[in-house]
């Protein structure tokens, strides 16, 4: 499902020019907790909550709510490890909610999805898996 980086906690300082607050971190809970205290602290109840329900289904049914739920908050930190990149989504949500117009919210909404897949790509989520 996910291929990791060779360097997940590479020297940021000879990365893309857009700056980052952290890199993107290894997809293992610990790692992804200890970046989002980094870069959205606000967040930490939310992600220790679903960590521990993702755990227990785990436990109960299969090892896939765990990996889901890596997967879903790899994605948002590296989405939000870029101030720029989480200002604009959240922008694109924020019009999306409102608007009438099927023109502009198509357009909305790959502008969203593209924010997606650049997230997914840098954690190593393959998108074309599972599409029919």
């Amino acid at each position: 499902m996910t291929k990791q980086p060779e360097h997940p906690m590479h020297d940021i300082a000879n990365s893309d020019p857009e700056a980052h607050r952290i890199a993107q971190p290894a997809s293992a809970p610990e790692e992804l907790r200890a970046a989002l205290a980094l870069i959205a602290p606000d967040a930490l109840p939310t992600f220790d909550a679903e960590s521990a329900a993702a755990l227990r289904q785990s436990r109960e049914v299969s090892a896939a709510p765990m990996r889901r739920f890596v997967g879903q908050w790899a994605v948002y930190i590296a989405i939000e490890r870029h101030p720029d990149r989480a200002a604009r989504l959240r922008a694109l949500e924020a019009r999306a909610a409102e608007i009438d117009d099927i023109h502009e919210a198509r357009e909305l909404a790959a502008e969203i999805g593209r924010i997606l897949d650049t997230a997914c790509a840098e954690v190593g989520i393959d998108q074309g898996q599972g599409a029919a």
